[in-house]
């Protein structure tokens, strides 16, 4: 177990599956801003369902977040904080739920894309609050369902308006 916000070693990875899911299947393990590319990873997964039907994305995105409280979790107990900033299976998870109300342009996706880091990072009111008063795995998928959400309202804003 470690206690350093430093990223794990890759043979962490492989210790359990949720430790592989967890991390974004090695994504987490970026010595520099692994957020962003557990974002980039969602994207690359996003791309794997984007010409499902609505119901059945928002269904297996649904799945996703569910199962992400006990993964991100457990990862996070086992390297000793409890949100890593190596875990990104809630980046991943956030970032698919984002493109699913962007449009299928490049553009968008690049937009949907700094948004959410942006609101990932930032973390405006009432996320903050959120993160530290939701513990556990809950609160690592949480912060970035809301940062999500904050994303989708202003893209369906933006595309209004365009």
């Amino acid at each position: 177990m470690t206690t350093s916000k430093l990223a794990p070693k890759a043979n962490f990875l492989w210790q359990h599956p949720r430790h592989l899911l967890a991390l974004g299947f090695g994504a987490g393990l970026a010595r520099f801003a692994p957020g962003t590319f557990g974002t980039v990873m969602g994207v690359l997964l996003y791309g794997c369902i984007a010409g499902q039907i609505l119901w059945l994305k928002l269904a297996l995105i649904t799945l996703l977040f569910f199962i992400g409280i006990p993964i991100c979790g457990n990862t996070g107990k086992a390297l000793g904080v409890e949100d890593h900033p190596s875990i990104v299976w809630d980046e991943i998870v956030a970032m698919m739920l984002v493109l699913t109300f962007t449009p299928f342009d490049g553009l968008w996706w690049l937009i949907a894309f700094v948004l959410f880091r942006l609101f990932d990072i930032f973390k405006p009111f009432p996320i903050r609050q959120v993160e530290r008063k939701v513990g556990g795995g809950l609160g690592v998928m949480l912060d970035d369902l809301l940062a999500a959400i904050y994303v989708i309202i202003l893209i369906k804003l933006f595309t209004l308006c365009a």
